[in-house]
């Protein structure tokens, strides 16, 4: 971790403890990132700390200085992202932290967007000292943010089950249950966080699923996308019996939108969005699909819940970000079994997709495993 001079072990702390809360945000906040801060007084007492709480509410900062504002005067504040300048749907952060007499700033990761950076050359200017630290924490709660400015695409999370020999279903396409039902409530409050859930053709045959977070808080509601490319969803599928509930994009090959246009005009009146796009071998481009999920439904992130077909393409295409695993105590002992992720035919180990690993919990008897998949995960070098 770079650090500047004048920092210390103990402004790492303090931004450790607003990274922890800007985390409270995820879910409700975006498309913004979530940001958290920690403030302090003259004499570097803690008193207190606010995180963003919604997409077009107060920022973090101005939360923390509007209950905390004469506590805070000649005092520090740690914010886990760099403070905007642009008036948006809310006024600059920066002129906050100045019109409250705040004299140091420590910030955890500079602001990847434009319209909104600069606030560190701001608050210099006005005479408050700034440190900018390459904070882990921060950087990790801003990714999603980041990724959208830098790339225009949505953050994917593919998620599977699996067995401990590596198997996400039996060779018949069998998978319920793998994983146990603690598992499985984690994996809806997922649902009731993220803007789309994602999957293909073969899941919504083999299972016909809802694909809407149930017996949670939810936070928002998130669109399904289905990947059919000779639109064979069934007239009764689950996901089209429920679209009162949540909305329906369905990605399909221009030719099948032409062959079946009066099943494409039925989706359509029906309120689906249907996405005809150009196939090669059956195959839809996977990033003209999330390109249309950022740029016409505003979605940050989307959750994988996927076959081998889908997840193999998207980790080959390198559209993956972060994985969430669970593994359950089970063998299948079977090697027709279908396994997460084929294709890739490495030659050696070198060559493997790379992942690393962010957290593990136990959920009852199964392993919860979070990885994040760098940019680079697949080397073919």
């Amino acid at each position: 971790m770079a650090r500047c001079p004048t920092t210390t072990e103990i402004d790492i702390q303090h931004l450790d403890r607003a990274a922890r809360r800007g985390v409270r945000g995820h879910g409700l906040v975006e498309p913004n990132p979530m940001v958290g801060c920690v403030g302090l007084d003259a004499e570097g007492t803690p008193v207190g700390e606010a995180h963003h709480r919604v997409a077009g509410g107060p920022h973090a900062e101005r939360l923390l200085i509007d209950r905390f504002g004469a506590r805070l005067r000649n005092g520090t504040i740690y914010i886990t992202l760099e403070p905007c300048t642009h008036h948006g749907r809310t006024p600059p952060c920066s002129d906050a932290i100045i019109d409250a007499g705040i004299r140091r700033v420590v910030i955890g990761c500079l602001d990847p967007n434009p319209e909104a950076a600069g606030g560190v050359e701001l608050l210099r200017s006005a005479g408050i000292e700034v440190d900018v630290i390459d904070h882990a924490p921060s950087q990790m709660l801003s990714e999603i943010f980041r990724h959208r400015v830098t790339t225009g695409l949505p953050w994917v999370i593919a998620k599977w089950a699996q067995t401990l020999d590596g198997r996400l279903a039996a060779r018949t396409g069998h998978s319920k249950w793998i994983s146990s039902e603690r598992s499985r409530r984690l994996v809806h409050r997922e649902r009731g966080r993220v803007d789309a859930i994602l999957t293909g053709i073969g899941t919504l045959l083999a299972d016909d699923p809802l694909l809407t977070a149930r017996n949670v808080r939810r936070r928002r509601t998130a669109r399904r996308v289905l990947i059919d490319p000779d639109l064979r969803i069934p007239d009764d599928a689950a996901v089209l019996r429920t679209l009162d509930e949540a909305p329906l994009t369905v990605a399909c090959s221009e030719h099948a939108a032409t062959a079946k246009d009066a099943f494409r005009s039925k989706l359509v009146d029906a309120g689906v969005d249907v996405l005809a796009l150009p196939a090669a071998a059956d195959r839809l481009p996977l990033v003209d699909v999330l390109v249309h999920l950022s740029g016409v439904h505003n979605c940050s992130t989307v959750l994988t819940e996927a076959g081998p077909g889908v997840l193999s393409r998207l980790a080959a295409e390198g559209l993956i970000n972060e994985a969430m695993v669970f593994v359950a105590p089970l063998l299948l002992g079977d090697t027709e079994g279908l396994a997460p992720v084929n294709g890739f035919d490495p030659e050696t180990i070198r060559d493997s997709m790379h992942l690393e690993l962010r957290s593990m919990r136990r959920r009852a008897d199964d392993v919860f495993l979070r990885y994040g998949v760098s940019s680079s995960a697949i080397d073919r070098s």
